[in-house]
């Protein structure tokens, strides 16, 4: 086996839906991982906000957190992410410190610039016009304003608390598949956690620029870098690769705009893929890490090298949970993790 790094290790849970199942399964499956993830040592366990897809289950990130948390022991739990443009920033702000205050020190904020959907669904979510707009960074700034009490004199929200008052918001952290990401969370020194899983910009150019323009904040003196990774992980490269088959093919329907439960390998195995479908399929495959432990620590090594990752975030969208589960399992045996 390849040496180890020396990170952390983590969870990123979208609740996966599979075909032949449904969503309430697949949330309740989300609670089992993560009590399997807290006995294994891992370090964290964020889930994520989608909406209006039915391969995940993940719509409300906040109250699957307070969940996992009460069913858990030690690991942090957290959003990957909220997406801010979906909410008022009170709202958020007010939702976390009662995580917080519920689960002193356990708690994240991962905050997402996009909408996690499609248009039309983000125009539902948020009933305004302008739902198109980028103002990710006015709502973050209001975010910001509510914690410190520092909008201006004058300002309507200036006599505004996010309760309750006296507990102070989890660490911020900001999600982000482009260099724009990791600039502003260097910018306003927060947490970074880059989505190396669905990114088409370089990971380590991103990672490095976060680093090196970081600047200490009330919150954050260091930079701290989570690489978010999809990988699959079984007893066998053969056993891998046909657990992998359901990402293949889910991506191959989303490219066409088709989004449907995660099929079964069965079912990606009997697809008839044409040339042009394969291609896609490998070109995605280079950013899914696939096979025995020793093969995924192998190919995912030099990655965290070259970007100098504090964490390593793992996601797996397969189609049997107890798959999923013995993934995770052997991904803490390659990275000596201790219960």
């Amino acid at each position: 086996m390849p040496a180890r790094p020396n990170v952390a290790l983590s969870v990123l849970d979208l609740s996966p839906v599979a075909a032949g199942s449904s969503g309430a399964v697949s949330l309740h499956n989300s609670l089992d991982l993560a009590r399997l993830a807290d006995r294994l040592g891992y370090t964290r366990y964020w889930v994520a906000e989608h909406h209006n897809l039915p391969a995940i289950a993940s719509s409300a990130p906040d109250i699957m957190i307070g969940q996992i948390a009460a069913t858990t022991e030690h690991i942090r739990v957290g959003s990957g992410g909220v997406m801010l443009p979906n909410h008022a920033p009170l709202m958020v702000a007010e939702r976390f410190k009662v995580l917080e205050a519920l689960f002193p020190g356990r708690i994240d904020l991962g905050l997402g610039r996009a909408p996690g959907t499609d248009p039309v669904t983000s125009y539902a979510l948020r009933r305004r016009q302008d739902a198109g707009e980028d103002d990710f960074l006015e709502r973050f700034q209001e975010l910001l304003l509510f914690e410190s009490n520092a909008f201006p004199e004058g300002h309507p929200f200036r006599s505004v608390r996010a309760m309750p008052q006296d507990v102070a918001l989890p660490p911020i952290w900001l999600l982000g598949s482009s260099g724009y990401s990791a600039q502003l969370a260097s910018v306003v020194g927060a947490g970074f956690s880059f989505a190396h899983h669905f990114a088409d910009h370089d990971a380590v150019g991103a990672m490095l620029n976060y680093r090196d323009g970081f600047k200490p904040s009330p919150t954050r003196s260091t930079p701290y870098a989570i690489l978010a990774c999809a990988a699959v992980c079984a007893d066998s490269e053969a056993e891998a690769e046909r657990l992998t088959s359901t990402i293949d093919l889910n991506f191959v329907r989303r490219s066409r705009g088709e989004y449907a439960p995660l099929a079964s390998p069965e079912e990606a195995a009997a697809y008839p893929y044409s040339p042009a479908e394969r291609a896609l399929i490998a070109r995605n495959r280079r950013r899914v890490f696939v096979g025995t432990k020793a093969t995924v620590l192998e190919r995912l090594s030099p990655l965290i090298s070259a970007t100098k990752a504090d964490e390593v975030m793992i996601t797996t969208m397969i189609h049997d949970h107890t798959a999923r589960r013995h993934s995770y399992e052997l991904l803490a045996e390659a990275f000596a993790l201790q219960p």
